[in-house]
């Protein structure tokens, strides 16, 4: 499935979170399955007593809010059937008998069922629209007639249905019957939920909602009754349930055979190291490094907290765009339409130009990504056969997440000691297409790359870099606070915010004590924290970053923020961020900055460099590839607002 697409309005629709579509390969046991489900499905949906509690007791404040607990729960009745199964109508005489891989479903009468399909028909009505009436009664009526024909009881499926030889072992169970089938009978075509277009985001998103809702059921629901395995006759039509795909077969294999449990050995209790590590004095060194350019490659497509909100998955809960710029400080990423590969590669031709590198001259490549699922070739090496460079002293990737300039900085400055030629430092990410339906991954991350090549400095020459420092580990829940692959969210990407906020907090105090204790690099009083004319943190969550650095006795004025307009891109931010500052006038002469990083595997780092404008590529504006922008969004290359430039002086 297409990690994001553009419909045909010019809007950015990601499809994983409109369809359900689980990772059954990830999966051993009905216990990992329940998991899952009761997260997506079930955790957030309330039960049609649930629904009808609340129409009694005046519970709903609108229609939408009634039509949206419709819809959870019609995704949580068809938890099953919608991830694991395809629906095929069959004439009951050409149903197999003893197939292994063809199923019945056995369903129980929905208890009070008319009941509660009355009492939501004139609830309905009667509640104010939220936002437009007509479009409201456009969808009430896809979902209602979902709702208004379901004949069981969603509490009590299993997963596993049973094969037809073993509904046959119980003349009384009962299946769906359809008196007649009829293939032709309208449904939504994948274009048709793609294209949806509502002015208002919520309904946007709950329309498309009921559009795959309506086609779990593509037949004369109305007609549809509930008969036992005894009096089905060969005209009949029952609705045979063949698994959705190789993984689902492999997925019920699994289960009929005796795999052993897998072992999990729990984690030793953390402890500090015997004693600290100091930060690097970078003038120690024989070769001092030299930041000859700096170039960035921003992700091309715009996706803004509206386009979140249009694309709602089922197993989110509500929330505004509004409250995502409050939780994140971000309101719009930035995603990119080409390969992770290609982003490197455009970012590091962009890096050799600028400084006018030939590739034979560069001593070494270092990739630093978290998101590359190439393991052979590396990244790195990959993209010294793309620069056409016939041998260098070095080529890795460096996986350290957020934290991944300052570690290949640093490993940059070991390795001119050794070759003493440039080092082309690279730092690209691509989540987009590794988040899946998971909200809060989807609400931070982008997409983008930065590289840089760190050459040999002339004697004489200032110096560009003061003091380096990098860390790792920490406690278990700490370095496993982001996961990818995770089985537990289908193999996405995942946050676990607490866990992030700690290690962050840890961090950071412990980088400003230790910029608190080193000298003034220029010989001056005070301490190398008072030397610094600017901090460029990772971009990693606003809030949370303004909170900690306030913690941690700073000012929001001394942090530099790009994250608004192209999200956390873990490695690559800090650059990322370094050349917005250039292009937005907000670095307009040589300025000491501390760039600290610091995120997944509770790794950190940070550099105390010298940032000259000179030496950025700055990129050209490139507007978002839309056929309509919003009124208000953000168009790429907008010089940043005369408040931005007052603030940094």
């Amino acid at each position: 499935m297409d990690a994001f697409v553009l419909n045909r309005h010019g809007r950015m629709v990601f499809p994983s979170n409109i369809i359900p579509e689980l990772d059954f390969s990830t999966l051993e046991t009905l216990e990992q399955l329940d998991e899952v489900i009761r997260r997506d499905f079930e955790t957030k949906a309330p039960s049609g007593t649930d629904i009808l509690e609340k129409v009694r007791t005046g519970a709903y404040d609108s229609r939408y809010a009634l039509m949206r607990d419709l819809a959870l729960n019609l995704f949580w009745a068809n938890r099953f059937s919608i991830t694991m199964y395809e629906k095929r109508p069959t004439r009951w005489a050409d149903v197999p008998r003893n197939r292994t891989d063809v199923f019945l479903p056995v369903l129980e009468p929905w208890e009070d069922g008319g009941t509660k399909v009355a009492a939501v028909g004139e609830a309905y009505p009667s509640l104010p629209a939220r936002w437009d009436a007509a479009v409201e009664d456009r969808i009430f009526e896809v979902l209602f007639d979902v709702f208004a024909n379901r004949k069981h009881h969603a509490s009590t499926l299993p997963a596993v249905k049973p094969t037809v030889a073993e509904f046959l072992d119980g003349p009384g169970n009962l299946t769906f019957r359809l008196p007649h089938y009829d293939p032709d009978y309208p449904v939504y075509d994948y274009a048709d939920i793609l294209d949806v277009d509502e002015d208002v985001p919520e309904l946007e998103a709950l329309h498309r909602w009921a559009m795959v809702l309506h086609n779990q059921y593509p037949w004369e629901r109305s007609q549809v009754e509930l008969a036992e395995a005894g009096d089905l006759k060969d005209d009949d039509y029952v609705v045979a349930f063949h698994p959705r795909d190789k993984e689902v077969r492999g997925f019920l294999r699994r289960l009929r055979g005796d795999l052993p449990n897998r072992a999990v050995t729990p984690p030793r209790e953390s402890r500090p190291p015997v004693r600290p590590f100091p930060a690097i004095d970078i003038g120690r060194f024989a070769v001092q490094p030299h930041l000859e350019s700096l170039a960035a490659v921003h992700g091309d497509q715009v996706c803004t907290n509206e386009d979140l909100i249009r694309n709602s998955a089922y197993n989110w809960s509500p929330m505004g765009a509004d409250e995502i710029r409050e939780k994140t400080g971000i309101e719009q990423r930035r995603y990119s339409s080409i390969s992770l590969e290609d982003l490197a590669l455009r970012a590091a031709e962009a890096a050799l130009a600028k400084a006018g590198r030939e590739p034979e001259e560069i001593g070494a490549v270092l990739v630093c990504t978290c998101t590359s699922s190439r393991l052979i070739p590396s990244l790195a090496t990959y993209l010294c056969g793309q620069l056409g460079i016939y041998q260098t002293h070095a080529a890795y990737d460096i996986i350290a997440a957020c934290a991944g300039m300052p570690y290949g900085l640093a490993e940059a400055t070991r390795l001119l000691q050794e070759v003493e030629r440039p080092v082309l430092v690279v730092c690209a990410e691509k989540f987009s297409d590794k988040i899946g339906n998971v909200r809060t991954s989807r609400m931070i991350f982008g997409d983008g790359a930065a590289a840089m090549v760190v050459g040999v400095a002339a004697e004489g020459d200032p110096r560009d870099f003061s003091y380096m420092q990098t860390y790792a580990s920490g406690p278990a829940s700490e370095v496993n606070s982001i996961l990818w692959p995770n089985p537990e969210f289908d193999n996405n990407i995942t946050v676990f915010g607490p866990q992030v906020k700690a290690l962050a907090g840890r961090y950071l105090a412990q980088m400003i004590d230790e910029l608190r204790d080193l000298p003034n690099p220029d010989g001056g009083a005070g301490t190398l924290l008072d030397s610094i004319d600017l901090i460029v943190p990772h971009q990693a969550n606003k809030t949370m970053v303004v909170q900690l650095a306030q913690r941690a006795g700073l000012s929001p004025d001394q942090l530099y923020f790009n994250i608004e307009q192209v999200g956390n891109a873990s490695s690559a931010s800090i650059p990322l961020a370094m050349h917005d500052a250039v292009r937005d006038g907000v670095v307009t002469e040589p300025l000491r900055i501390f760039a600290p990083g610091f995120g997944a595997g509770a790794v950190a780092g940070y550099a105390v460099m010298r940032l000259d404008p000179a030496v950025v590529a700055v990129e050209q504006p490139v507007g978002p590839s839309r056929e309509a922008v919003e009124p208000g969004a953000h168009v790429y290359g907008v010089p940043a607002s005369e408040e931005m430039r007052q603030a940094f002086a």
